[in-house]
């Protein structure tokens, strides 16, 4: 191999891909862009330029779709050179005891080239970076793996990471307080840890930061009126630099703990603490929350998250193989990111059962074996839109009751379960609020309606059976035929 340059076409690496970045998102393809033109740029040689990327798959996908023509061609205008070519390393490739990597030309893929003998400038800052990280003690309530590195933002929240971004390198002045809300498992926890951790790892334990969920912060405040140490506990919040209140659509309809907290904010606001909070609907559709509270917090930058589209879907899925340090077909990750459209949570649970799957039958994964291990949990809706009267009429076959037992007021347990288990597969599927269901379920009330759902999304964390179950039905109805 030639020798080694000292990094003469890094300045021309690092303006070439700002110009391309730019060019696509001004044609409206900046996610085209971060998917398929993510790698580092390591080293270069009088005639090359090495980078890192994730995986072959990726590196083999962006040599077909032209995109790695498009980046010499970038440089070898900027340079005026034109025999410049690019070469990769797969940064989680195995080394071997010689420290040798394969390298691979985008002239030609398949060949084996030259092999890079000393350890990547890349692999060099991040284990420098990594042994940084591990003097500052892990946060007592941070999940360490919610960071902004291991998010990955798309058009469906964008607005959101960069809004996250923002507040945890300006806490308390950027944007404040900023809720995020949306449906489950589509990444507001990971953000607002993001932001703690992002701040904990600039300013370490002088800074106060607290996690908690809005659940547990009541049950702390009921605690500490029942052992009189009120004081400690408003001590305690008033006096934070970081409050991130996870799922704020439990306090709805507790007067106690929402004034608490309407005062716990404005102690924070004066001494410009910063605040995030969560949330599973809009702040304007929260019941039996005050007038006083919603105000404090709507005033603030209200995001709301979307599932992400099929293009962020994949890149999640690629990120989380290279965070675990795995390859899975590209033709089996393109299935998964088509057919598993309800969020980030189940988008990664399916990613774990293949890989599993594969592991414990030592048996390569194909497009085959992902449509078979994935159609009972994840199926597409074969009738088109899912309406309420199928959800309930797929739960009273189930339970052997008619429709008119579930919409009834009858108080008998035999219907009770029924009726909520149907409203809490509605919820799930359907983008009615909690008002419009209790019409819906027989002209109840929207806190009867919130009250059965969350009965049943309570017991799910404990219950396997009813996990099972609720699956299942929730099958029935995707597959339900009139």
């Amino acid at each position: 191999m030639s020798p080694m340059s000292e990094h003469n076409y890094k300045e021309v690496w690092q303006y070439a891909m700002k110009e391309l970045h730019e060019q696509y998102k001004k044609n409206g393809q900046e996610t085209e862009f971060l998917l398929w033109f993510k790698m580092d740029y390591v080293e270069d040689t009088i005639s090359t330029i090495t980078v890192a990327v994730a995986s072959d798959f990726l590196w083999h996908t962006m040599v077909k779709k032209g995109n790695i023509d498009i980046i010499t061609k970038k440089i070898c205008e900027l340079t005026g050179q034109n025999d410049i070519q690019l070469k990769c390393i797969i940064k989680n490739s195995s080394v071997k005891d010689t420290d040798e990597k394969e390298d691979v030309s985008a002239e030609n893929k398949t060949q084996k080239n030259d092999t890079i003998k000393s350890a990547s400038v890349h692999e060099k800052q991040q284990t420098a970076e990594t042994a940084e990280n591990r003097s500052i003690k892990k946060h007592p309530q941070l999940q360490e793996n919610y960071t902004f590195d291991t998010f990955v933002p798309g058009e469906n929240n964008n607005y959101a990471y960069n809004a996250a971004l923002a507040v945890a390198k300006n806490p308390g002045n950027a944007y404040n307080p900023i809720l995020l809300y949306g449906g489950v498992g589509i990444g507001k926890t990971h953000l607002m840890e993001s932001i703690g951790n992002y701040i904990w790892q600039q300013k370490g334990e002088k800074a106060k930061i607290c996690y908690i969920s809005a659940e547990a912060f009541t049950n702390e405040f009921t605690i500490s009126l029942r052992d009189k140490t009120e004081t400690r506990f408003k001590s305690k919040y008033r006096n934070l630099d970081v409050l991130l209140l996870d799922d704020i659509h439990f306090l709805q309809g507790k007067t106690g703990i929402q004034e608490e907290l309407f005062y716990t904010f404005n102690a924070l606001r004066d001494k410009k603490s910063q605040m995030v909070f969560t949330c599973d609907r809009p702040i304007s559709e929260l019941k039996g929350f005050t007038e006083r509270m919603s105000s404090r917090i709507g005033n603030g930058l209200c995001i709301d998250m979307q599932p992400p589209n099929y293009e962020t879907r994949y890149a999640i899925l690629l990120k989380k193989l290279e965070l675990m340090g795995k390859t899975i077909p590209g033709d089996v990750i393109d299935y998964i990111a088509k057919n598993v459209v309800t969020n980030v949570r189940d988008l990664e649970s399916a990613l774990t059962k293949m890989i599993g799957y594969s592991e414990l039958i030592n048996k390569t994964l194909t497009v085959e074996i992902a449509q078979q291990q994935l159609r009972d949990t994840f199926s597409t809706p074969l009738s088109g839109v899912i309406t309420i009267d199928t959800i309930q009429k797929v739960v009273a076959d189930h339970y052997s009751i008619s429709v008119a037992d579930i919409k009834s007021k009858k108080r008998d347990r035999k219907f009770v379960i029924p009726r909520q288990i149907a409203l809490y597969i509605a919820r799930q599927l359907t983008e009615y609020s909690f008002p419009e269901l209790g019409e819906e379920f027989g002209g109840r009330d929207h806190t009867t309606a919130m009250h059965s759902f969350e009965k049943i999304e309570n017991q799910l964390k404990t219950d396997s059976s009813l996990n099972s179950l609720v699956r299942l039905l929730m099958k029935n109805v995707k597959d339900f035929k009139k």
